[in-house]
């Protein structure tokens, strides 16, 4: 790219949010510019979240990019809850009228993505370090290949994450910000071993929450509940294991252990920015929101916005403005849908931090109306597969 270029849309960082929005575009004839501070290495071995809603799936496959998708993803029609040492299934297929969730890695769907902008011809540029951008006027600064850029859009997308520099250039008080803090965290693991169990078991314990997921046929992806600040030094393998056996232990049930190729603690929070827009610049995904992840909302949640952005774009191209004015009120339904249930997932199936044993009863109780009450099934699995309109 030469040191000073023109193109109608702007596209600040190349995860999930940044790469759908840009192929939606691609595909409405809409000129794109992607502006990625990572590597592609890095983009594309960074490891996330890995639970596709069927809306994400279907837009996924109805922009062509989702053949592999479909041949790898794995398909899930539930959950099961386990507590007070029985586990309990959400058969989401059943009380949704068919729908399902696919379990799929983050950094594939990136892969995916990356490969079919590189296949269109249309600009994607690695280790850019965006500067600023300009909301009013439209024009992000940047660094690339040693020199100093400006990109001149008629629309910026700031796609670039929690930490990224577009929220901080919309001037001070004009973003409301909205948190919390969760009293722990995710120790996570990704194991060379095969899935213990055909679907997701959420357990609910009195040692703390544990998570059972997977990547693959061969990779199992695993979680312990643990303080936000635990040092990770402190957790051999063994112990791992160990604690793991004892919180989604069940009698006759074996878990499958192999190697540790990943270990982490995530902290958790919830984080929301109101409006998700200034002038010309809005943004989407992780840059306007944060979930804890219990919910299996961030990616989803992400390609939601840019699914109402790309709508609000074309329009604007069309010669209508109103779905681009709206398009903060328009998303933060469905963001505030999702902090909601994320929040509930979360609160029902954490030990408490200061909790006592009244709380423990009343989560206890919770997870029970849950498993029993055909109408408390059917919210959980709808909000998880993705609420077809909110």
């Amino acid at each position: 790219m030469s040191a000073s270029e023109r193109t109608q849309v702007g596209i600040v960082g190349a995860g999930p949010a940044g790469l759908v929005l840009a192929h939606l575009l691609h595909l409405g004839g809409i000129d794109s510019v992607v502006l990625e501070s990572r590597s592609r290495e890095y983009v594309e071995g960074r490891i996330r979240a890995g639970v596709l809603e069927q809306g994400t799936v279907d837009l996924l496959t109805g922009m062509g990019v989702g053949d592999r998708l479909r041949r790898e993803g794995l398909v899930h029609e539930g959950i099961e809850l386990q507590f007070e040492g029985e586990r309990h299934r959400i058969h989401f297929t059943e009380l949704t009228g068919g729908r399902s969730i696919t379990v799929y890695g983050q950094q594939e769907v990136v892969k995916d993505l990356i490969a079919a902008r590189i296949e269109s011809g249309r600009p994607l540029f690695f280790d850019a370090e965006v500067v600023s951008v300009d909301a009013d006027s439209a024009v992000i600064r940047y660094r690339h290949d040693g020199g100093d850029g400006e990109l001149a859009c008629d629309v910026v997308a700031g796609c670039d994450g929690f930490h990224g520099v577009c929220r901080d250039c919309i001037p001070e008080g004009v973003l409301q910000e909205t948190s919390r803090e969760y009293p722990f965290g995710w120790l996570g693991i990704l194991a060379e071993a095969p899935p213990s169990n055909e679907e997701l078991i959420y357990a609910y314990h009195e040692r703390g929450f544990a998570l059972h997921s997977m990547r693959s046929p061969q990779l199992t992806r695993l979680y312990l509940q643990c303080r936000p600040d635990e040092p990770l030094d402190e957790w051999s393998d063994q112990r791992i294991w160990e604690e793991l056996r004892l919180r989604l232990g069940l009698p006759g049930w074996t878990l499958n252990e192999g190697p540790i190729v990943e270990k982490g603690v995530t902290g958790m929070r919830s984080f929301v920015v109101e409006p998700m827009q200034h002038g010309r610049l809005y943004l989407a995904g992780d840059a306007a929101h944060i979930v804890p992840p219990t919910g299996a909302k961030g990616l989803n949640l992400a390609v939601a916005d840019v699914r109402v952005l790309a709508e609000a774009i074309a329009a604007h191209y069309a010669g209508d403005d109103s779905q681009l004015e709206r398009y903060s009120d328009t998303a933060l339904r469905r963001v505030w849908r999702a902090e909601h249930f994320s929040w509930w997932m979360t609160s029902m199936l954490h030990r408490l931090d200061g909790g006592d044993e009244f709380d423990a009863r009343l989560q206890l109780s919770q997870l029970a109306y849950v498993s029993s009450s055909r109408a408390a099934a059917k919210s959980l699995a709808e909000n998880y597969v993705g609420l077809e309109s909110v």
